[in-house]
Parts: C-alpha cells; structure tokens; sequence
C-alpha cells in the first residue's frame, strides 16, 4: 500500500512540485495551505507522516505541531527557511522528529520521508521483546517507555533513539551511526540535532531516576547504562 503524506505549505506552486515529485514515487499526497486545516485534517485522517512548512497562515508550523502532538504519535518532518539553530531547535523541541532547510531539494526530500518511514515499519514488525535496562522497561510493541514504573512520553524521534540505543545497552554508540541510522546521511561534524535530541530524552527519562540512564561518552558517543555501570 502507498503511504499517505500530508503536505503542509503555503507556497502553492512548490506545494504541488513536491505533491508531483512524491506522487511519482508512489505516495499517496494530500495538501493543505494554512495551520488551521493541518491540525483538523491530522486530526481526522491520521497521515502515515506530516511534512510541515514552519511559515503559515492561521497558526505557524510550531503551534501546528505543538498542538496536533496531542492526538497525533507518526512522524513529522519540517520545512523551515530558517537556516537558525534556534528555529530547528524549537521544532524538535515541540515533537518534530526531523528538519529540512528551503529550498527544498526533491531528492533530499525523498530519502529523508523514506528514511523515516521504513524505521517506523521496521520498528513495527521486529522483534517485539520487551527490553529491560534496570528501572528502564521500553515496550516496541506498544512503542510505550516506563521509568521506575512511571510511564515516560515521548515523541517518536525520541522513542527511535532510545530503541537504537538501547540495542546496544552498555556501549557507546557514536554519533555518525546515530545520524546515519535516523536521519539518512553521515555526520558532518557540525549537526547538533541529535545532541539536542539526547538532551531533552536525558532529561524525560531522569525526571523519575536519579540514575543517569544515558551517559556521554567523551570521543565515542552515547550509552544506554543499566543503572548499575
């Protein structure tokens, strides 16, 4: 079956380049033009994944993905012509699982939405054992994530980066596998993106352990620790 993408963007011309584009490469597109229709059609039709201009009438990008955050757990990919760390940062912040920066290059474009569903399914359809690292219990099933029994909620850019750590519970993974792995291309030295995205998942996790789940690895990268390392 094709996936259903919702195209969210305001630019009417490149909204249908990028519904054509896609189309072509068998999606399924449906586009919207403002923030206030996103939310409703998200709502209603639960797309397979969201790409997202930051920049739209009615209500913007962010309010949009803050908001739909509540009944909406796919994917969610932004489209930002702000070349700014702070405005990236505020997506991921916000629940967005990836940027791309305007103007937009169909091919990146594409890897980027292929990359991102094909985790998701692979995720879907693999083994589904639930994995236990101390007080950490994450069930791939019910894509759920427990601390000292509390329930932690998390974005699924977050829940795909705990499951990738957690495969490799008491080693370092480092940040080329992790970037390659979630975001399709290899670290350039400079993306900070999964830094950030470490940091806010560090910080849903301790808020009911006083053991640091996830240690930095000073010149390896990140490990998922059992509590007891």
């Amino acid at each position: 079956m094709n996936k259903n993408i919702l195209l969210v963007e305001d630019d009417i011309e490149l909204a249908f380049l990028v519904r054509d584009y896609l189309t072509k490469n068998n999606y399924s597109v449906e586009m919207v033009h403002n923030g206030l229709d996103a939310v409703t059609t998200i709502q209603q039709n639960q797309p397979d994944i969201v790409i997202l201009d930051v920049m739209l009438p009615g209500k913007n990008g962010n309010e949009v993905c803050r908001e739909v955050r509540n009944f909406y757990q796919g994917p969610i990919l932004m489209l930002t012509a702000l070349d700014d760390d702070m405005d990236q940062m505020l997506g991921l912040e916000l629940g967005a699982d990836d940027y791309i920066i305007k103007p937009v290059q169909p091919r990146l474009l594409l890897t980027r939405i292929r990359t991102i569903l094909r985790r998701m399914d692979s995720n879907g359809h693999s083994n589904n054992t639930i994995i236990s690292a101390g007080e950490l219990h994450i069930d791939p099933a019910n894509r759920l994530v427990k601390v000292g029994g509390h329930k932690v909620d998390l974005t699924s850019a977050e829940f795909e980066l705990l499951l990738l750590l957690s495969q490799e519970i008491g080693h370092a993974v480092d940040r080329n596998s992790i970037v390659q792995e979630l975001r399709g291309f290899e670290y350039d030295g400079f993306d900070r993106s999964i830094d950030r995205r470490i940091s806010r998942l560090r910080k849903k996790l301790s808020a009911n352990s006083k053991i640091e789940l996830i240690k930095t690895i000073r010149g390896k990268g990140y490990q998922l620790c059992t509590g007891e390392s």
